[in-house]
């Protein structure tokens, strides 16, 4: 286990001097290490962000750590008083139990058009949910971290690209040996099928990869990405829209 705990703090090291150069700064790399040692929270796997100076944990990463502590379930419900569908406002109440003698933990998200990012306009049920679980799993295992999802609203691109805008060489060039589709083929079907922004999408799978650029990434790195991109949009859209959009703010605050 120490071994594994080493391992993972240096990629983390390794990773967020690569992909954060400008932020990560001596503090942000002490509280990483922090990180790994008390929750093995992974850069690679997508469980952290750095936002503004700050770390912040993804709905993907709080999971995981359920997972690894056999989180014995999580109930999710709406306050339907607080509610309004028309409005498309919502509140949800959910209760992490971390055993099946647990009491729970609680924690309540909201989400309104005023306070989503407007990729995910139309899907805020689904993000008030998403807050609402996340508040609750960081209560339940003392994550001091604000989770991404729980951010008000990010800046849009200036510029978004279409759906159908070509997706670079290097995403998976390579045919297909056993009558598959190519990986870009496929990575172009999600971002079709999901409505992603080829843009922030090819800067999550760089990030991902461990790469500068997508192009720089290995076919097995770059199938890794699609297998994890074609998983995460089929059980958790707007939480996916979410960790998109947050690709969109460190490159903004440098124009």
């Amino acid at each position: 286990m120490s071994r594994r705990l080493n391992s993972l703090k240096r990629e983390n090291l390794r990773l967020a001097k690569i992909r954060w150069p400008d932020g990560a700064e001596r503090l942000n790399l002490e509280a990483l290490r922090s990180l790994s040692d008390h929750f093995r929270l992974s850069i690679a796997l997508g469980d952290l962000i750095l936002l503004d100076g700050r770390w912040y944990v993804t709905h993907a990463g709080l999971l995981r750590l359920a997972h690894r502590n056999r989180c014995s379930g999580i109930r999710v419900q709406p306050l339907r008083e607080f509610c309004d569908a028309a409005a498309s406002r919502w509140v949800f109440k959910a209760t992490v139990y971390k055993s099946a003698h647990s009491k729970g933990f609680v924690g309540f998200g909201d989400a309104e058009p005023s306070n989503v990012s407007s990729l995910v306009r139309g899907a805020e049920m689904r993000v008030a949910e998403t807050r609402a679980v996340n508040r609750a799993l960081r209560k339940a295992y003392g994550i001091g971290l604000c989770s991404v999802e729980e951010i008000g609203s990010f800046p849009a691109p200036t510029a978004p690209a279409r759906a159908t805008e070509k997706v670079p060489a290097g995403a998976g060039a390579n045919p297909s040996g056993n009558g598959q589709p190519r990986l870009r083929d496929r990575l172009c079907q999600l971002i079709r099928q999901y409505q992603l922004d080829p843009t922030l999408v090819k800067r999550y799978a760089a990030d991902f990869c461990g790469t500068e650029t997508l192009r720089e990434a290995s076919r097995d790195l770059v199938e890794g990405f699609v297998n994890h991109l074609a998983e995460l949009a089929a059980k958790d859209r707007a939480g996916l829209l979410c960790q998109l959009n947050s690709y969109a703010q460190p490159q903004e605050a440098k124009s």
